[in-house]
């Protein structure tokens, strides 16, 4: 039942059409903080603040309530417009430079790192877990209707968090949460995409520039499954996955790379083994072993994917081959295989796209920073 009256559905009439924006102004083991800082433009007035970021976020609850109405349950109405509100809030305090400072979120990616090595835990390091983690919190995006990304982190409520595809990742999001406590303040979002950029340059990977901004969401903003790549499938499957996701070929096979770093469970995915012999350093090994080495499909229980006929010990799923087995994947294969520092280029540039996917602009504060030390 809508309780909408004829003034205001004339009110979002006028509306029609209208959009209102706000506009505003990122090896091996590297833990120290001496990175370029970007200075925050001064506040306002401490007695103003409040008054303004409200008057923002009533703004924002009005704005919703006329495009949206009432017609679902008071309950969901209620969190649709604490969404606006917190996304505008969001976007005024970047503005404003109300948010915690380079130097803050520094002290939170240093925690990150000195905790990355976890003896027992695989091959000693939590760093594939935690761009995993990154990767599948911001690869649920949709350019259609602008749903999922990494906005809302959904992936902490139970419907998201028991998607298939994400199997496993309790570990990350468990060891993340204590760096949550220690840094109450940092959203979820920002954390678990912060974590996946320390993973990343902490293993001896590019530099991915980064910015916060992103806010937490309710259950109601999960995404439905299926949204993630399905790595039993081929070409047409990623294209299908990234496409969606606003991504092109030389971006697929780009973020294809890392998978340099892990291995798979057969109690997550069902697949077994590393990809590469140097599963806790990011490098270009995938791709030189994708090109140079001879790949035969398995003979196990498990599902279908292939082995290295000299040691027996390596895998690729059927994901992996089809960039060999399609000419216009192929083709960035190869560069990427040759060129240790193109591939880390092209990776930087796609992996903060893909930490970026679904967030408004207007919630970042300014540029990317440049996270860790050189």
């Amino acid at each position: 039942m809508s309780f909408r009256t004829p003034l205001l559905r004339t009110a979002c009439a006028r509306r029609a059409g209208q959009s209102v924006q706000l506009r505003s102004p990122v090896v091996r083991r590297r833990f120290a903080s001496g990175g370029p800082e970007v200075s925050p433009p001064p506040p306002p007035r401490s007695s103003s603040v409040p008054y303004l970021l409200a008057g923002v976020g009533l703004a924002a609850a009005g704005a919703a309530y006329l495009f949206y109405g009432t017609d679902g349950t008071p309950r969901e109405t209620a969190k649709e417009l604490e969404s606006s509100a917190r996304g505008a809030a969001a976007a005024a305090e970047g503005k404003l430079g109300l948010r915690h400072s380079q130097k803050d979120y520094q002290k939170v990616y240093d925690r990150i790192a000195e905790t990355l090595d976890k003896e027992g835990y695989d091959d000693g390091s939590l760093a594939p877990v935690l761009i995993r983690l990154a990767w599948h919190s911001s690869g649920t995006y949709n350019k259609e209707d602008n749903s999922g990304g990494s906005n809302y982190a959904t992936m902490r409520f139970k419907p998201e968090a028991e998607h298939g595809a994400n199997n496993g990742l309790g570990v990350a999001r468990d060891h993340m949460q204590k760096i949550k406590d220690e840094f109450p303040w940092i959203s979820y979002g920002d954390l678990w995409t912060l974590g996946g950029v320390a993973a990343v340059q902490e293993s001896g990977g590019p530099t991915i520039p980064w910015r916060p901004g992103r806010i937490d969401g309710f259950e109601h903003n999960v995404t439905p499954d299926g949204r993630l790549p399905d790595a039993a499938q081929a070409q047409d499957h990623l294209r299908f996955i990234f496409y969606r996701m606003g991504f092109n070929d030389q971006e697929i096979v780009a973020l294809s790379g890392a998978h340099a770093m892990g291995r798979c469970h057969t109690d997550r995915s069902g697949f077994e083994g590393p990809w590469t012999f140097s599963p806790v350093t990011f490098s270009n090994q995938y791709f030189t072993l994708l090109e140079d080495e001879p790949w035969q499909w398995r003979k196990w229980k498990g599902p279908a994917q292939y082995e290295d006929k000299k040691t027996k010990s390596l895998m690729m799923l059927p994901t992996d081959m089809a960039l060999v087995k399609d000419k216009s994947f192929k083709k960035f294969v190869d560069i990427y295989a040759k060129d240790e520092d193109a591939f880390f280029k092209d990776f930087s540039k796609a992996f903060a796209k893909l930490l970026e996917l679904g967030v408004p602009t207007a919630q970042f504060a300014g540029e990317p920073w440049k996270m860790g030390s050189e």
